[in-house]
């Protein structure tokens, strides 16, 4: 991992303490990030295992996903306006290497419901990139649910 790289920690405490009335809930290599008070919903979700899919290949070490769900004109801001392809290998065609860290990507799986993921981030794509698109998401996982503080307080 490079030195610059930020670690699934730091992501982890940096999401938990940035956004109010969230938790946080780790699973088999998956931590999902909820405002849903049911918990169905995750507005992010950092993964590290391929239990999912294989696109990532986050069998090597140190290597982890981090998701975001975001708005379609943000979403489309970023890739363009063309509906994605069903298929990872469709999205590979296009040019997306989903094993490249650092690079902000439309989700292999769920890219078609404007979620992007971006392994390993470093520091400066996290502060300029990731930072406002985790705001995005938190915000319309607000607008979704409401503003009330309904969920216990993670332990």
């Amino acid at each position: 991992m490079d030195a610059n790289s930020m670690d699934e920690s730091s992501i982890i405490e940096y999401i938990t303490s940035a956004f109010e009335n969230i938790e946080a809930v780790s699973l088999t290599g998956t931590t999902y990030f909820f405002y849903d008070p049911a918990q169905k919903f995750p507005f992010v979700t950092l993964i590290t295992n391929d239990d999912h899919d294989q696109a990532s290949n986050l069998r090597r070490e140190a290597v982890f996903r981090l998701n975001i769900g975001i708005s379609k004109a943000t979403f489309q801001a970023l890739f363009g306006s063309k509906v994605l392809p069903a298929s990872m290998e469709e999205l590979t065609a296009l040019g997306y290497d989903f094993t490249a860290l650092n690079q902000l990507l439309p989700h292999p799986v769920y890219g078609r419901m404007y979620w992007v993921c971006i392994l390993n981030p470093d520091t400066a794509r996290f502060e300029e990139e990731i930072k406002p698109l985790l705001a995005e998401a938190y915000a319309m996982a607000v607008k979704k649910y409401g503003s009330g503080p309904f969920l216990k307080t993670a332990q």
